[in-house]
């Protein structure tokens, strides 16, 4: 039985969403699953240092984090983490050397360094795969020795190519996400109200409190709304919203949730989605081929995925909050829009393949087995 080491991060949810969805289908394929977060498992003080730093700078000051992204995206970067990871990867060297995967895959950028340290050093001799979960590539996902590169597009294939990276081991299957978000529930489609436009509005898996803005716009709106209001995992949020608006709203029909494993479904009775450009979300949006107004984003690789969607007529960007019902409006009086959008999307959902990342990571561990056996025989011959 093959075994693939998949690592992840929890800074935000869509790491381990994506991490999540390999670890389905590489288990439907027979393989021995190990999702490793190599931040909590090797250091409590980096997990907390990294993962609680990015949790307060990304929703209480994002200008921060931005500014931090930027000052951080350049080559040098991935030398100050050998000096962060120093201890890290040698705890993570002997897990390695205990488990002996046949490939490794990492769904966070600082996977890439720690991983790329040990082959640089011959410590290790595993084919790496990086799954790069935005459309744009901070330089941490930058090294020689990942042996394949997985994009979200035809775009960040491009971009990587710009960073020296070369084009054939860059492959735009997308970022994996859970199959379900490429099956339609027809049921649910054919429980829609059709008198009611249908936004779907989430701020990820951490809730910002953004939301509570933008609802406040949404329910002022002339038109007939269905607002299924996503909270994460702000509970918070969720209380104060429910508090809020207790009362019935005219012509308006208001759903507030907390986390839920249910997006799908809610995605396929929605007629357009209002969030936060995470990759994970996107992606999950770019297979429903549901169109989406972004208000809000987090400085740094968001605005990027902001221009990338933009640009290519997948979404549209709220400059001032006082124009989200502006842009509703314009929607709901022209549904031609809705389908150029849509195409748009559907462009892109034709390259994604959870199972072209699958097939990639068979041949790979396959090569390397075949190679590594002929090198093995070699030395017995010599000795």
């Amino acid at each position: 039985m093959k075994k693939v080491l998949i690592l992840t991060a929890s800074t935000g949810q869509g790491h381990n969403q994506a991490a999540n969805s390999l670890k389905t289908v590489f288990e439907k394929k027979g393989w021995k699953v190990d999702k490793y977060d190599f931040l909590k498992k090797n250091s409590n003080f980096l997990n907390a240092a990294i993962v609680g730093g990015y949790e307060f700078a990304a929703s209480k000051i994002p200008w921060i984090y931005g500014w931090f992204y930027h000052l951080t995206d350049k080559k040098i970067t991935n030398k100050l983490l050998n000096i962060v990871f120093f201890n890290t990867q040698r705890k993570f060297l002997r897990y390695i050397e205990n488990e002996n995967p046949d490939i490794i895959i990492g769904t966070h950028p600082m996977s890439v360094n720690l991983v790329t340290t040990l082959k640089s050093q011959n410590k290790i001799n595993i084919p790496f795969i990086s799954i790069v979960t935005d459309f744009k590539v901070h330089y941490a996902y930058i090294n020689k020795f990942t042996d394949a590169y997985i994009t979200a597009s035809d775009y960040t294939k491009d971009y990587l190519i710009t960073r020296g990276i070369p084009g054939d081991i860059i492959f735009p299957y997308g970022i994996p996400i859970n199959p379900i978000f490429f099956e339609n529930d027809k049921e649910v489609s054919a429980t829609k109200d059709d008198d009611y436009f249908n936004i779907l509005l989430m701020g990820g898996s951490m809730g910002l409190e953004n939301i509570s803005h933008v609802l406040k716009k949404l329910i002022t709106n002339k038109h007939l709304l269905r607002i299924t209001v996503v909270c994460g995992n702000n509970d918070n949020l969720k209380m104060r919203l429910l508090s809020e608006y207790s009362a019935p709203i005219p012509n308006k029909k208001l759903h507030i949730l907390g986390f839920t494993k249910d997006i799908s479904a809610i995605m396929d009775y929605s007629d357009i989605i209002i969030s936060k450009p995470g990759g994970l979300t996107v992606s999950e949006s770019i297979a429903k081929k549901l169109p989406i107004i972004i208000p809000f984003a987090i400085p740094g690789q968001e605005y990027e995925n902001v221009e990338f969607l933009t640009q290519v007529g997948c979404a549209k960007y709220v400059d001032h909050m006082d124009d989200i019902n502006y842009i509703v409006d314009s929607l709901i009086s022209n549904p031609s829009e809705i389908d150029t959008m849509k195409d748009n999307l559907d462009k892109l959902r034709n390259n994604y393949s959870i199972n072209k990342i699958y097939d990639l990571s068979e041949k790979l561990s396959t090569e390397n087995a075949i190679i590594s056996n002929f090198s093995m025989e070699n030395n017995n011959e010599h000795i």
